[in-house]
């Protein structure tokens, strides 16, 4: 199953809604394809909302996707001059709670923080606070 990602650049933001199911090679794709938007939206800050990805990656997928990540990200720093800031919104077992991930994207450079609520992620990002879901 594919990774399925919906964007849209609101309010000087780029939010993503994702589904499906992780591999380390759909994750990759798909990041690739948020990182063209950025660059073409000129987005800094980015929410991506993954809470619909299902999927258990090992520790060594971690840190493949964390290089990753923050290696395409200094390409789009040195290519377009953009250095945004990513909020994941994620669950486990697909959200790390020891974030290594995360960790291995921060120590390469990447702003990357991982979240468990898109409130939390807003607050990060210092955006305006979204309302709660209906009823």
């Amino acid at each position: 199953m594919n990774i399925r990602q919906q964007m849209r650049f609101e309010s000087g933001f780029l939010k993503i809604e994702a589904s499906g199911e992780f591999s380390l090679e759909e994750a990759k794709r798909t990041f690739l394809e948020m990182l063209g938007v950025v660059a073409q939206c000129r987005a800094e800050k980015v929410v991506f909302d993954g809470r619909n990805v299902n999927g258990k990656p090992r520790d060594f997928e971690r840190f493949l996707y964390g290089e990753f990540a923050a290696q395409e990200t200094m390409r789009l720093l040195h290519d377009h001059g953009i250095a945004p800031r990513f909020a994941y919104v994620i669950l486990e077992p697909l959200r790390d709670p020891a974030r290594y991930g995360e960790n291995v994207a921060v120590n390469r450079g990447m702003k990357v923080k991982v979240f468990e609520t898109l409130e939390e992620a807003f607050k990060w990002l210092e955006l305006p606070t979204i309302p709660p879901a209906g009823p």
